[in-house]
């Protein structure tokens, strides 16, 4: 998943962005940790690689979260946002979600078709 994520972080820039949101990728920061066998290696301390992620969340209004798959860094960004008092969006189609992820987030969508209009809901 690690090498294959311009196609969702795309559509989710562009959607956002086209409805005025400032966006705050991760990926860019981070996508070169992952070059070694884990997030990270020997680039950077793990605190400091996981409290980066915090603060993007603490400067974020809206998170947009894709979870194709389980991932424990995306879940553990989501329920702190939402604990922080951010609006968090859940892009899935995994049945069933974890009772969990339902609790942390505003709405869940199960594909990009309806990204724009679920954002334009929180302008």
């Amino acid at each position: 998943m690690e090498n294959n994520q311009d196609y969702y972080r795309n559509a989710i820039t562009c959607v956002s962005q086209k409805l005025g949101f400032e966006v705050i990728d991760p990926w860019k920061r981070e996508q070169f940790f992952y070059k070694d066998s884990e997030p990270c290696g020997q680039s950077c301390e793990k605190y400091t690689f996981v409290q980066r992620d915090l603060d993007d969340a603490e400067r974020c209004d809206i998170m947009v979260v894709y979870l194709p798959k389980l991932s424990a860094g995306a879940c553990m960004e989501m329920f702190y946002a939402k604990r922080k008092g951010k609006t968090v969006i859940v892009i899935s189609d995994l049945n069933p979600l974890s009772p969990w992820i339902k609790v942390h987030c505003d709405v869940i969508i199960k594909n990009f078709d309806t990204l724009e209009e679920t954002l334009h809901s929180f302008k």
